[in-house]
């Protein structure tokens, strides 16, 4: 009986793990949890995981949410297997969506997407999805063992946390230090953008490379959207749904160019370009034409940031006005959006959108299908491109809208192109090494940098007015009506502190901590001329009178849309765009704290009316951005 006794006492041993040999398990049991999730990922595993090793911090941060979430779960069970069975299996289900969803639409899993579950369902039965079976069947497997051992092996209970309030209190210690290190050390941009990564802007590879569970951790804090104070979701459907007039517009194709980086900056007094030399002079041509309105439009950023202007002018909301903190508006857009795409569509338009740069970038080819776009065409569907340089040119791209429009056979067409050509950066060799750039006429003094950056630049700018040009004359011959509207989506970056602005004497660049804005870092020239055929359709001059458009012709890039739908009879086609109409003219420019009367002037401090007509913006802005669900 002795001997039993001693048997059955050793038995027990064996089955219940002391507290040293419980915390030592978690370690080893995280790290394979880790391994395991991190071999579910598309990419090569034996690639990944050499350059975890080459930087050996990312090996923790991957391991260490795993960890602590395995150490919550065997305070709460007092069972470190069955913990890390729970955390195998979500952990490594998420990883699996996360393979999945970047295999079939090239983005990763995002914290945001757990709020459209809904949406993820439906979206479902609309894909051709091949799942890893090989994966699943490893997790799954994974997780019997763990379960399997932990009926075998129990845990000594942790000392004062035996009872229920113990577990709970050290289960939410565990979680509040996750939940302190994603705000702080996850959050760290710094952290993030230090470690060595093929293609920082490509955020499949990145999440790949820098491994899911300290990628996915990092986007807890990425892209934020602030809910503006007072927000109610049934007053802002009460809002959208208000009573419209739909199927009011003339039958007029519109094409709409966002040239990169165009401006006439010039056109400052520090050029001395003269007629026969003029960089613009089918810019200048067109805003003399009785056919055409012009001005200038209020941007999102400075020097950078095309998909926010793209956002602003195809949705009227705001980049600017999302979060206190800087965001990007195609990585916080996850649903469809009403847009101009959606109101051209719905009164029988094709709808199409252009750009000879990569899909995955700021994630168009995700964007512009929840904006609506029936077609898109991005440079790896593109055939025979030509490049100048290292960028595809804006003549291709005249060909293509060129092509576009007569493929439409006389349907009216919404059209929308972003080009590339006149990117940064401005530098000596960017068209090639022999590449002779026409003389620059300025009145300054200006270091050889300087003027390498403009004359690079200016060079860009002859070639984007050259396209407007072209696509004027093209328009010109067709009977079709057409409006074409053409526009810059931000300055150039001439440098760094604006380098090229200060020794050209132009008061240009971001807003220091604490100072004030200068708004001309923000304006880039906008144009909307219309043929012969639309101007007739439209009752041009009497329309254009009606649009009450500010003195200055300079309004914020959110309204740009909005007057090109009320400039051919859409004004009312929906309440938001009614509104943001309502809200042009009396706030024409809303630049962050910053806003301008039609006069020109600033509003200073805004009157109750103004103010609440901003805070309808925000808060409406919102409802449509996270909560209203369109089919």
């Amino acid at each position: 009986m002795k001997g039993s006794a001693d048997l059955k006492e050793r038995y027990v041993k064996l089955k219940k793990l002391t507290l040293r040999q419980t915390f030592l398990a978690a370690v080893l049991l995280a790290g394979a949890v880790t391994l395991l999730v991190l071999w579910c990922q598309p990419n090569a595993f034996r690639g990944m995981l050499s350059g975890l090793l080459r930087q050996p911090l990312l090996i923790v941060l991957n391991a260490l949410p795993i960890g602590l979430l395995i150490l919550a779960g065997t305070c709460l069970f007092q069972n470190v297997f069955y913990s890390a069975a729970l955390v195998n299996l979500l952990a490594g289900a998420l990883s699996i969506a996360n393979r999945v969803k970047i295999e079939v639409r090239d983005e990763p899993v995002f914290p945001r997407d757990f709020a459209l579950l809904k949406e993820v369902g439906s979206a479902l039965g609309t894909y051709d999805i091949s799942y890893p079976m090989v994966q699943i069947t490893a997790l799954l497997l994974a997780t019997l063992i763990l379960l399997l051992l932990g009926r075998l092996i129990g845990c000594r209970p942790i000392p004062h946390l035996r009872e229920r309030t113990g577990r709970l209190l050290g289960a939410a210690a565990s979680l509040a230090v996750l939940a302190g290190l994603i705000l702080t050390v996850y959050a760290s941009d710094g952290l993030y953008n230090s470690f060595q990564v093929s293609n920082p802007y490509y955020i499949p590879s990145v999440f790949n490379e820098l491994g899911f569970p300290y990628s996915f951790c990092h986007q807890f804090t990425t892209y934020p959207i602030d809910r503006p104070a007072g927000f109610s979701k049934t007053e802002a459907a009460r809002w959208d749904a208000a009573a419209a007039q739909p199927g009011q517009g003339a039958p007029v194709s519109v094409v709409m160019v966002m040239n990169e980086a165009f401006s006439d900056i010039t056109d400052q007094p520090v050029f001395t370009y003269g007629p026969e030399d003029d960089p613009l002079p089918n810019l200048h041509a067109l805003r003399r034409d009785p056919h055409a309105l012009s001005g200038h439009i209020v941007v999102p950023g400075f020097a950078g940031g095309t998909a926010n202007t793209e956002f602003d002018v195809l949705t009227g909301m705001q980049t600017n006005a999302l979060s206190a903190s800087a965001t990007s508006a195609f990585r916080v857009v996850n649903r469809n959006l009403d847009s101009l795409f959606r109101v051209f569509a719905g009164e029988g338009y094709e709808t199409s959108f252009f750009h000879p740069g990569d899909n995955w970038f700021y994630n168009r080819e995700n964007v512009y299908r929840w904006l609506g776009a029936e077609e898109t065409l991005f440079a790896n569907q593109m055939e025979n491109m030509e490049y100048k340089g290292r960028w595809v040119t804006d003549g291709y791209l005249a060909d293509l809208i060129e092509e576009d429009f007569e493929s439409a056979a006389g349907t009216p067409l919404f059209h929308f192109t972003t080009t590339i050509q006149n990117h940064m950066s401005y530098t000596a060799d960017k068209y090639g090494p022999d590449y002779v750039f026409p003389p620059l006429e300025v009145s300054a003094e200006l270091s050889e940098e300087a003027e390498t950056l403009l004359r690079v630049y200016v060079e860009g700018a002859r070639d984007a007015d050259a396209m407007l040009g072209r696509l004027r004359s093209y328009f010109e011959t067709q009977e079709e009506p057409v409006v074409l509207v053409f526009f810059g989506d931000h300055l150039p970056y001439l440098g760094d502190r604006q380098l090229a602005y200060r020794e050209l004497g132009l008061d240009v660049g971001p807003a220091e901590e604490g100072g004030e804005m200068s708004m001309a870092s923000y304006e880039t020239p906008y144009v909307i001329w219309a043929n012969d055929a639309a101007a007739e359709a439209l009752d041009w001059a009497r329309t254009v009178r009606s649009l009450d458009l500010p003195e200055n012709g300079t309004l914020s890039a959110s309204f740009l849309g909005a007057l090109v739908l009320e400039l051919t009879g859409r004004g009312e086609e929906t309440a938001w765009f009614a509104f943001l109409n309502q809200l042009r003219r009396e706030l024409p420019v809303v630049q962050k704290t910053a806003c301008l009367l039609p006069d020109g002037s600033d509003a200073g401090t805004l009157n109750e009316a103004q103010s609440e007509l901003i805070q309808k913006w925000r808060r409406w802005s919102y409802y449509k951005l996270c909560c209203k669900e369109i089919e």
